[in-house]
């Protein structure tokens, strides 16, 4: 994972919204899900390794595994929900979901759409090619057709990169149907989180490989509903309850080997 300076997106930092509060002013989030015992999950459940469906056709991933155990420690459920990640902000501001949980990059557009927790894990930004493909840099993708999912801010940054404007985008659903035209050879390359591109490779062995200059570096957070500061909170205080106890170590090394968070 590339180290990043980390800077403040937490709840104390964003301004709230009249919708997430109630007549008397106070800030009801946590409330409405200490009420209701349960905890609404949103997702795209096609997101290895962070919140997936597996062979099982259960959702599974490290972002599940740590929100379970948030979940847990709250007296609360977990429960699911799969997003179209082009509109998941709708869902959020509507109430469908509580939060966004699934390796949500950090950006400033996003945090003038929701609140934002402090980051939980470094993240970047990187060209999938199949080996075979003579691709050896970014700069070999001129001309070509690259990848990339509808909704991501991979989307955002390959559109504003020089490299973006000299390739052919091909804007899909999910980073899953990416891949497979990338093994199918219908485009050269995908633009996705390095995070998604490792464990595609480390758990398929398919014959892929990542380029070793990317475009950008980011960090995952939460995402909440604009004024939700009292959930927020509360998770990111459960979390660092579970940093220091060693319960994030245990789950990180399950899903990557070692602790890649970066909760203090």
């Amino acid at each position: 994972m590339a180290a990043m300076m980390l800077f403040s997106v937490g709840c104390g930092s964003s301004s709230s919204s009249a919708d997430s509060k109630t007549s008397s002013g106070s800030d009801d989030s946590l409330k409405k899900v200490q009420d209701a015992g349960k905890l609404v999950l949103g997702l795209d459940a096609t997101f290895k390794p962070m919140g997936y469906t597996d062979e099982n056709d259960k959702i599974v991933g490290f972002d599940i595994d740590l929100a379970e155990e948030v979940c847990k420690r709250m007296g609360v459920k977990l429960e699911t929900y799969n997003v179209n990640w082009d509109t998941k902000e709708q869902d959020l501001n509507a109430g469908t979901i509580d939060c966004i949980w699934n390796g949500l990059s950090v950006s400033d557009e996003r945090k003038k759409q929701m609140l934002m927790s402090e980051p939980y894990m470094n993240n970047s930004m990187v060209f999938m090619v199949n080996k075979d493909s003579g691709i050896k840099s970014k700069d070999d993708l001129k001309g070509k057709k690259v990848a990339v999912q509808n909704g991501s801010t991979a989307q955002e940054i390959l559109k504003d990169s020089d490299i973006g404007k000299e390739a052919t985008m091909t804007e899909l659903a999910t980073n899953v149907e990416a891949i497979q035209q990338l093994e199918l050879k219908m485009v050269d390359a995908v633009f996705l989180d390095s995070v998604v591109a490792n464990y595609e490779i480390t758990s398929t062995g398919k014959s892929f490989e990542v380029l070793s200059d990317g475009l950008s570096e980011e960090q995952y957070a939460i995402g909440f509903k604009l004024g939700a500061n009292e959930l927020c909170k509360k998770i990111e205080d459960t979390l660092k309850e579970m940093k220091k106890d060693g319960k994030i170590e245990e789950i990180s090394k399950k899903w990557f080997g070692s602790d890649v968070t970066t909760i203090k």
